[in-house]
């Protein structure tokens, strides 16, 4: 077994300095352990949601009744505060375990060789978007549950999967010029389909703002729009994504489009058939707490998969190191070695 090297000081100094760059000298990670990087920020995302889901439909939304403490007078929730209070504490604390996953991309993006600026870039993107809903979900809580700012949390959190989703997908791409593999009029099918199913989360945040979980037992209060009125409208946009997306498979195959258009286009329709099945039967059972949770995981698989649609329409070639195929470098730990 090799020995542990000595580390000097002039090492600990360049770690406080530049832990990043101290790291990346140090530890090349294989384009694998990127990926799997890349996509725990997608699943702590969609975990965040549903957590924050269960938060509301408990009615634990004020467990906490401030921020950044439990109390005024704790930093953590006390036995006082019973079940609302470790529900709500309890999502809280899994912001810092998002922080962890955005963090652990982050460095993993910075270590790869060679160095993809982009990758970063989108790493940092996240911690910013992370770092301003923490921020907004404590304005949450300190305006009591105001039905606007938490339809602003969710977009947010959307925000953060879109970010994810996009430095997921680059991770298994190289850095070349995008080229199309479709024409022009399907391209803009798909972001016409992108631009309706956005404005479908949207509107479902007025559905949530407006209808009776309203986070907390005590006079929470609620969109001044008819509830009734604003989910109807909610269910036409979800049939017009659906029939985007049906008229998008069969232009696709009339087309004869790459396999990787097509299977993510069925996918998406898979998901949205789902998605509108739990929609329908939460709304014709007077939306019972399990499936309204259901219906929050499935809008995220949904923009997801929306997502993987418009990205599956153009490729990036990996870019080969000079004398090895693409992604076959090295990319075991290189230990105290200098930078590359």
């Amino acid at each position: 077994m090799d020995g542990v090297p000595n580390v000097t000081r002039a090492d600990a100094v360049a770690a406080v300095r530049n832990p990043l760059a101290f790291i990346a000298a140090r530890w090349t990670p294989h384009p694998r352990t990127v990926q799997r990087a890349a996509l725990a920020p997608i699943v702590m995302s969609v975990i965040i949601v549903v957590t924050g889901g269960a938060v509301r439909l408990t009615g634990s939304g004020l467990g906490c009744p401030t921020w950044p403490k439990c109390t005024d007078d704790s930093l953590t929730t006390t036995s006082e505060m019973g079940f609302h209070g470790i529900i709500e504490f309890g999502n809280r604390m899994l912001t810092y375990v998002l922080c962890a996953a955005v963090g652990w991309a982050i460095i993993a993006a910075r270590s790869q060789k060679p160095y993809r600026r982009s990758l970063t870039l989108l790493g940092w993107a996240q911690f910013w978007v992370v770092m301003s809903n923490a921020v907004l979900g404590g304005i949450v809580v300190l305006v009591g549950l105001n039905p606007y700012t938490v339809a602003a949390h969710f977009v947010a959190t959307t925000a953060l999967l879109t970010l994810a989703t996009l430095m997921c997908q680059r991770t298994r791409e190289g850095d070349t010029a995008p080229r199309p593999l479709v024409g022009k009029s399907v391209q803009q099918l798909v972001w016409v389909m992108v631009v309706v199913s956005a404005l479908l989360v949207v509107v479902g945040t007025v559905v949530t703002g407006a209808g009776p979980h309203a986070g907390d037992s005590s006079d929470v209060p609620r969109m001044p729009v008819d509830w009734e009125m604003i989910s109807k409208g909610h269910a036409v946009l979800a049939w017009i994504v659906v029939t985007l997306t049906f008229a998008l498979w069969f232009v696709l195959k009339a087309v004869d489009a790459p396999k990787g258009p097509l299977a993510r286009t069925r996918d998406l329709f898979l998901v949205l058939l789902a998605q509108g099945a739990i929609g329908y039967v939460q709304y014709f059972t007077d939306l019972p707490e399990v499936l309204v949770g259901l219906h929050m995981f499935g809008s995220c698989l949904v923009w997801i998969a929306v997502l993987r649609v418009l990205l599956a329409l153009r490729e990036r070639p990996e870019e080969t190191v000079p004398g090895l195929p693409a992604q076959e470098y090295d990319a075991t730990s290189v230990s105290m070695a200098g930078p590359r």
